[in-house]
């Protein structure tokens, strides 16, 4: 009876009306999946809905009259009679029966919907490949005979769901730009080449089959670019006039290989420079092949590829950045300092010696002043100790001239004609100058016994220098 009334079309990702008339829907989780009704003419006006399990009251989830309810969302075009019903933001619990029905007299119409889901990836097994900028690669995608006549197309990404809508090639369309598809339909394998590969074409992708019902079929790939050398650059300089040399390693099973240098900014478009004139090849050992410029010239400056193999393959070539300058243009070069810290380190020990010699003569310098340092201050402790035996002499002078002083107080009364005996002394016909030296001692002397006569005590306190070198010369002139 329902089958009169009411037409109901479900589409989702796919779908499929079984024999007993059960609508299969897939989805991925995480999308959004559209239910279609289509109803025959007369229920235009009438309230539609979807619902769960066995709908029950509380099994509707959304009816036309609500528009909105959480992640469901209903329209109904009556113009062509379809109802719409999208469910959001699929989750694994969403997965089970459904009904898209109308509410009439009696028993509603409505159809049964099963809705199947899964996870939104691919895939477990992943085929990894790798290739070099600038190059090209092909990605081989099998699939099984059953899907002969089904569509083909790889897409970017791993996600099922939007593959096809952003598929970069499909067998419907064999080329496009950089991406050719073939399909061998014999091995059941097509294959997509991939040509003038950037770095930005490695990551993931999937190739896919369509399929009437049911999920598409999926295989991943990874895809790695590489960059033109797998070797890092080598900034190198060199001075006009002078010569370069560039060295390139490569793989021990390439030593019987021809060797190449060729000059250019892409591998790909550069030329050959390995046997013209101011290049030399050599070929001395089994790790690197060497190339040497002379008489560098300021357009050899440039970007240059060597390799060990005809074929530019990973591991076989390796890239040089080449500065040539003039000579007073020329600034403090890394070489320059590695060779000059060399050269000083070379010297280090020489540069040692030539401190030690001259530090051993300074301190035999050193030894020989402090040497005649103390041959002096012996020199001067004798003359401190001819000092000190000349004082004793005057000590003992002073004891003299006090034993005179004495002498003179006991003749008392005879002073004059002791003076006038001292003064004969004194006197010297062959020297006048002594003889006022005589005399000058004589007034001194008789100044302090008069002026002392009467304390003694205060007398023997005078001991004056002059009274010293009178007493000294006056024993002097006895003797």
């Amino acid at each position: 009876m329902w089958s009169r009334q009411l037409i109901i079309i479900c589409t989702a990702l796919s779908f499929v009306i079984s024999a007993e008339g059960l609508i299969e829907v897939f989805g991925y989780e995480g999308r959004d999946v559209k239910i279609t009704c289509r109803y025959d003419e007369g229920y235009q006006n009438y309230e539609k809905y979807l619902c769960k399990n066995e709908c029950g009251y509380s099994d509707v989830l959304i009816t036309t009259t609500q528009k909105n309810k959480g992640k469901y969302s209903i329209t109904d075009n009556i113009k062509i009679r379809v109802v719409t019903v999208t469910i959001s933001d699929l989750q694994s619990r969403d997965a089970g029966k459904y009904k898209c029905g109308i509410i009439v007299w009696g028993t509603d119409l409505y159809s049964e919907v099963k809705l199947h889901i899964k996870e939104d990836r691919c895939c477990n097994n992943v085929n990894k490949i790798q290739s070099i900028e600038e190059g090209s690669v092909t990605i081989s995608c099998p699939y099984d005979s059953q899907s002969v006549n089904k569509l083909k197309f790889l897409c970017r990404g791993n996600r099922p769901s939007t593959c096809l809508q952003q598929a970069v090639i499909t067998s419907s369309n064999t080329q496009n730009g950089r991406f050719r598809l073939s399909d061998d339909r014999k091995s059941t394998i097509f294959t997509v080449t991939i040509s003038s590969l950037t770095l930005e074409d490695s990551g993931s992708y999937l190739c896919g089959v369509q399929r009437n019902s049911g999920f598409d079929d999926f295989s991943a790939v990874e895809l790695e670019v590489k960059e033109w050398c797998c070797v890092e650059s080598k900034n190198m300089s060199g001075i006009v006039g002078r010569a370069v040399t560039f060295q390139c390693p490569y793989p021990h099973h390439h030593r019987n290989n021809m060797m190449f240098l060729c000059k250019g900014d892409q591998r790909s478009n550069c030329t050959y420079m390995t046997y013209q004139g101011r290049f030399t090849l050599h070929n001395d050992n089994e790790t690197f092949f060497s190339v040497v410029i002379t008489k560098l010239e300021a357009e050899d400056s440039g970007t240059y590829w060597c390799r060990s193999d005809s074929e530019w393959s990973v591991g076989n070539y390796t890239q040089f950045h080449l500065t040539v300058e003039e000579a007073e243009q020329r600034g403090v070069s890394e070489e320059f300092i590695i060779e000059a810290a060399y050269w000083l380190f070379a010297a280090l020990p020489v540069l040692l010696l030539i401190l030690i010699i001259i530090l051993v003569k300074v301190c035999k310098t050193k030894r020989r002043q402090l040497k005649a340092v103390d041959m002096n201050t012996s020199k001067l402790e004798a003359v401190d100790a001819q000092d000190v035996t000349s004082e004793e002499d005057m000590y003992k002078n002073q004891n003299v001239a006090a034993m005179f002083s004495q002498q003179k107080r006991m003749q008392g009364t005879h002073f004059l004609s002791g003076d006038a005996e001292e003064d004969k002394l004194y006197e010297s016909p062959d020297d006048p100058p002594v003889r006022s030296q005589r005399r000058a001692c004589k007034e001194q002397r008789s100044v302090h016994i008069y002026e002392d006569y009467e304390d003694e005590a205060q007398y023997e306190n005078i001991s004056t220098t002059e009274d010293i070198y009178c007493n000294e010369f006056f024993s002097k002139t006895q003797r």
